[in-house]
């Protein structure tokens, strides 16, 4: 069996497992429906909702927000990875106050993200900003620096320009860590979309989640409480299909 089939499989199984541990804990075990509300009711409201055109902008617009904050948090943690990595000064001045930022709590910084930037999507994309950066950065530093010397020597024998060493040595060869950091990101980038919507949301899966906690209504907070995870599941696979695809020639040898 492939890895890709492997991989779906994996997923199938696990989802499997979750509804029949589901289905039963909420039917023959007896969970009263307003704690525990059945698969089948948890989807004929996610059903209602979607044909009364509600549910929709709601997925969308948090989508959106993941999308654009782990392309920022990516593109700003390789940059500055890359920067450390050709400015080692740079690393020494810099690599302390990064690591004191990251270990400040996102969920106390919240409040002041929304103080500083509003309600709007801007505050939304810094916070998701703020939890995607360092994994990437991490991920991409430790890539940088694992890249074999003698593709810099062959590079220096091409004569290379600055931004043809990036583009054709450096950066493909750090993208197995870059990928690893993408990933965890990734995750993260979801985590601060529905937290961000928490805070401060109208819309959003978040926003979904805080009304029904707010108005009881148990079959909507697991619906939304789903569909994130089956969309982190989906996140997760796309990004393992591309890493595939870029990386082909980094095949692992088979033992």
């Amino acid at each position: 069996m492939s890895g890709r089939l492997r991989a779906m499989a994996e997923y199938g199984v696990a989802l499997a497992l979750l509804l029949l541990a589901w289905w039963y804990a909420s039917g023959p075990l007896g969970m009263p429906h307003y704690l525990l509300p059945s698969p089948a009711a948890v989807t004929a409201t996610l059903w209602k909702m979607l044909q009364s055109g509600q549910l929709l902008p709601h997925l969308l617009f948090t989508v959106q927000n993941i999308i654009l904050g782990l392309a920022v948090g990516t593109v700003f943690g390789v940059a500055l990875a890359y920067l450390f990595f050709k400015a080692p000064l740079l690393t020494q001045a810099l690599e302390g106050p990064l690591v004191v930022l990251q270990t400040a709590p996102k969920i106390a910084l919240a409040p002041l993200i929304v103080i500083w930037f509003g309600l709007g999507l801007t505050a939304k994309i810094v916070l998701i900003f703020s939890l995607v950066f360092f994994p990437v950065f991490a991920g991409a530093l430790a890539g940088f620096r694992a890249v074999d010397s003698r593709l810099h020597d062959l590079s220096q024998l091409l004569r290379l320009t600055p931004l043809q060493r990036f583009v054709s040595v450096d950066l493909p060869a750090s993208l197995p860590s870059t990928f690893v950091g993408v990933k965890i990101g990734a995750i993260q980038a979801l985590v601060g979309a529905i937290l961000a919507e928490w805070m401060s949301g109208a819309q959003g899966l978040g926003y979904l989640m805080t009304f029904a906690t707010a108005t009881y209504k148990t079959p909507m907070l697991f619906g939304a409480v789903l569909l994130t995870a089956l969309f982190g599941m989906a996140m997760h696979a796309l990004l393992n299909e591309i890493e595939a695809r870029f990386l082909s020639w980094n095949t692992p040898d088979e033992r």
